[in-house]
């Protein structure tokens, strides 16, 4: 079924497609429709608007280029757009240890597309290589990623040759693809449940993270960053710096997500998504300087600065960006005014 079928499906069953996020803590929730944020509270259910969700991000290549999208779905492995799954696809090395941006920083400017069952790899100074999706015939390779065991689909000695030369070193690389029956590895930290499985992502399926953090980040680093350079999947605008670090629970239309854990930062957000750069200090050093966990929780970061949330799925389905109208008495739904909040349905 294409995805603009099952998203006229999803809105069908619940017209109201809204995203509700419950709040650390107090209790709150937030309602997002689409792009909308709300809070409430459970008794009595209370509406109010906290933000919009302006970026969905998918990297179909583990530290490759985000792509972009309007529409997602959802799935326990995280974000998908067609055929592209993110973070399904892993370049490693010839005994099977995984590569990623810090690794090959060049890795950043690396795209996988996907046009009709052909995938597409392009970087710059080179051809782009097409290859198909299916490859049913060549071998799974047991892939080290991080400290546990997965596997992969091999794609091929061609794709094989042109990560070669791209990266330019002395070493040969492959590039492997995560397949739905594959049973994927557990999650390397505790908080998450035994039994959550991942394909190539570091610790969790879905990332969120808010633009006004991302902001906040950016005035105390005195650099223009951008949401793009620390990889989340769904990015929240119209809300305050930091607020996602209190919301336990999101629903976006017929998608639900439970925070799990914040998002534990290495050397990675150092490497500038354009250009491929390596910087190694910032925006690092800034996130240290003040995104530190509390020291009880020391022994799940440890020194790691905390930046973006770690979710589980527990209800899979669509996701959509949607323009807020400047004028909320112009939106398509319904409204409902609850006490002094107005609410979208």
């Amino acid at each position: 079924m294409e995805v603009k079928t099952q998203v006229l499906n999803a809105l069908a069953e619940n017209k109201r497609s809204a995203l509700l996020v419950l709040g650390a803590g107090v209790g709150a929730a937030a309602l997002l429709g689409f792009g909308l944020a709300f809070k409430y509270l459970r008794k009595p259910e209370k509406l109010l608007r906290v933000g919009v969700v302006s970026q969905l991000l998918v990297h179909p290549l583990k530290s490759g280029k985000a792509l972009s999208v309007a529409l997602a779905e959802c799935h326990k492995f995280g974000l998908s757009h067609g055929q592209l799954q993110d973070r399904h696809w892993l370049v490693v090395t010839e005994d099977g240890r995984m590569v990623t941006g810090v690794h090959q920083p060049s890795l950043v400017l690396v795209s996988l597309t996907c046009d009709r069952g052909q995938l597409c790899l392009n970087g710059p100074n080179m051809d782009k290589l097409n290859f198909p999706l299916e490859q049913s015939n060549n071998p799974v390779i047991h892939c080290r990623v991080y400290r546990g065991e997965s596997q992969g689909r091999d794609c091929g000695d061609e794709v094989s040759r042109w990560l070669t030369r791209y990266f330019g070193v002395n070493k040969t690389f492959r590039l492997v693809h995560f397949e739905p029956q594959m049973k994927g590895r557990q999650s390397p930290e505790t908080l998450f449940s035994p039994y959550e499985r991942l394909a190539y992502t570091d610790v969790g399926p879905v990332m969120l993270l808010s633009e006004a953090s991302v902001h906040n980040l950016s005035s105390k680093s005195e650099k223009d960053l951008n949401a793009k350079q620390f990889r989340p999947n769904i990015v929240i605008s119209d809300c305050e710096a930091f607020a996602e670090d209190s919301w336990d629970e999101i629903q976006i239309g017929n998608v639900r997500l439970q925070r799990v854990m914040s998002c534990g930062r290495c050397l990675f957000t150092t490497v500038d998504p354009d250009t491929g750069i390596f910087h190694r200090k910032e925006p690092y050093q800034t996130l240290k300087s003040y995104r530190l966990c509390d020291p009880s929780e020391k022994h799940i970061y440890k020194s790691s600065p905390l930046f973006g949330q770690l979710h589980t799925v527990k209800k899979t389905g669509i996701l959509q960006v949607i323009q807020i109208p400047e004028n909320p008495n112009t939106h398509t739904g319904r409204t409902c005014d609850l006490h002094e909040d107005r609410a979208w349905f």
